[in-house]
């Protein structure tokens, strides 16, 4: 299973460890992923997500999934979250 973030698709990035004698070598940095349960308010219903902590920020600062993933555009959302989002939208319109 890859190492990457469900909801805004951040992976893993590689660079250098440099020793104090200057030498490198190859290292990888990877996401802090946690294993989380989110609301989605709108639909009434709990996702069960990878996530990184970045992104998990993100969506307390927001004020929750529902209204991050109408806030990010389509771009920065990995295809599972495009799916939650179209059903939020979905639901929403259905309501009005």
């Amino acid at each position: 299973m890859a190492r990457k973030c469900e909801i805004s698709g951040i992976g893993a990035m590689s660079g250098n460890n440099v020793s104090h004698a200057n030498n490198r070598t190859r290292r990888r940095f990877l996401p802090n992923l946690q294993i989380v349960s989110l609301l989605s308010d709108t639909l009434g219903k709990v996702f069960k997500l990878k996530v990184c902590s970045k992104t998990l920020r993100s969506i307390e600062h927001n004020g929750g999934l529902d209204s991050y993933l109408e806030s990010t555009s389509n771009t920065k959302l990995t295809e599972e979250a495009k799916k939650i989002k179209q059903a939020i939208a979905k639901k929403k319109a259905s309501a009005k």
